[in-house]
């Protein structure tokens, strides 16, 4: 197809709004972009003249399906800017929700959004006559996981009792065990999930792009850790208050989402990033998911970024397991802290299902926010969309219009991209 023209308007079945326009004459590429046609977001400055313990529960809003990730990242920063350290005991039931947020998330993108194109239907509804035994599983894999986040934070979705420090309500023991027994329970479904995404064929696609994430030498980084790029030799890893010398934002005039640079053009943050940076960190069940499914680095088809989701489920899963029985072996304890409001700078950090998630907040001597930023997974990954979809389209210009149309919807799907979160284009000042 030597002139082919797209204007897909309103991509189905992911977050948000977005569009794609593809223009190619004579074969070659005039215009290709993916507009970002949200209106902007404020958040930056919704949280301006704020008390810092205010912050969380504000920038939770920024997403309804990482509200557990933003909650966190802003209470990391926070308490980086007021000096306060968490105990293990906090740090783990963090982990343990930030579990169970991944396999929510990771779970909807999988078998609500991508899976009905492999069986050729419009949405998942589709999919219900003759195969609702997978749209089931699914849902009950979902469902446990939101409760775990309910279990922990007090409801799934903006958590309620996380607070700088610690938490202001405990999981009772009674429960904490009873869940451990659910996701036991769960490993049959994760297994067959493993299997489904097994026989579901992923687009022979390849380019060789940067991957960055968080790192830790003793653990998958999820919670924390500085940020890594696959470019960089080992030990040159970014701290996190150092993250603006990593991540370059800059704006482009067609989205209100900022694009983002870091040693290459372009670069992916997300599960494939993760597992190209952290393998040797995973579960062992995670990294037979990781070999079985194709994953295992170096793994550059973006495409197979939804069996990498797979292998984090499997991975969040069995860690979820070995942190409830680390907590019930140590008992939990009732834990308050004294906090005084103070001048400060602080640098939260942490791995949301999409990807590497900065929160920034400056403090007042009265502990008033003065600044706030946000840099959010999807804005950093839509450059590297644009570049995955400017070497995949002209190689599949051969194939029938609609079959191009539905490759590069699936391309773009493959993300997962969490369009409304990405909006955060304009700066404003409060005189």
């Amino acid at each position: 197809m030597h002139d082919y023209h797209l204007h897909l308007e309103h991509i189905t079945r992911v977050e948000g709004h977005g569009n794609i326009v593809i223009n190619i004459k004579k074969g070659r590429i005039e215009e290709l972009r993916m507009d970002i046609v949200e209106s902007p977001r404020f958040f930056e400055a919704m949280v301006l003249g704020r008390n810092w313990d205010e912050v969380a529960h504000i920038t939770s809003r920024i997403c309804g399906i990482c509200a557990v990730t933003h909650t966190t990242t802003s209470l990391k920063a926070i308490e980086e800017a007021l000096g306060v350290v968490p105990s293990e005991q906090t740090i783990r039931l963090r982990k343990l929700m930030l579990h169970g947020e991944y396999i929510q998330s990771h779970i909807l993108h999988l078998y609500f959004l991508a899976v009905p194109d492999f069986f050729g239907a419009k949405s998942v509804f589709g999919m219900l006559p003759n195969n609702k035994e997978i749209v089931s599983r699914g849902m009950r894999l979902k469902k446990m996981a939101n409760e775990l986040c309910a279990l922990i934070g007090g409801r799934h979705v903006h958590p309620c009792s996380m607070v700088v420090g610690g938490f202001t309500a405990l999981p009772e023991p009674e429960k904490l065990l009873s869940f451990r027994d659910r996701l036991v329970e769960a490993r049959p479904d994760m297994q067959a999930t493993v299997e489904l995404f097994k026989r579901l064929k992923s687009t022979d696609f390849h380019r060789e792009v940067e991957y960055v994430s968080i790192t830790h030498p003793e653990e998958y980084a999820l919670y924390d850790g500085p940020i890594k790029s696959s470019l960089n030799p080992p030990g040159a890893d970014t701290r996190p208050p150092d993250y603006l010398d990593r991540v370059k934002e800059y704006i482009v005039p067609h989205s209100t989402a900022k694009h983002a640079r870091s040693i290459g053009e372009t670069y992916r943050v997300g599960a494939l990033a993760r597992i190209h940076n952290n393998y040797e960190r995973l579960h062992p069940r995670a990294k037979e998911a990781a070999e079985y499914l194709g994953v295992k680095p170096p793994c550059h088809n973006p495409f197979m970024n939804n069996q990498a989701q797979v292998v984090e489920g499997v991975h969040c899963l069995e860690d979820s397991i070995k942190i409830i029985d680390s907590l019930l072996k140590e008992s939990l304890k009732e834990e308050k802290l004294e906090i005084k409001p103070k001048d400060g700078i602080g640098v939260g950090i942490t791995e949301a299902p999409r990807g590497t998630l900065f929160h920034e907040h400056r403090l007042d001597d009265k502990g008033t926010v003065t600044y706030g930023n946000y840099i959010i997974p999807t804005a950093q990954n839509l450059a590297n969309i644009e570049g995955d979809l400017r070497k995949f389209v002209p190689e599949i210009l051969d194939r029938p219009k609609e079959e191009i149309t539905l490759s590069v919807e699936m391309l773009v799907r493959s993300y997962d991209p969490c369009i409304s979160c990405a909006s955060h284009l304009m700066e404003v000042r409060f005189v």
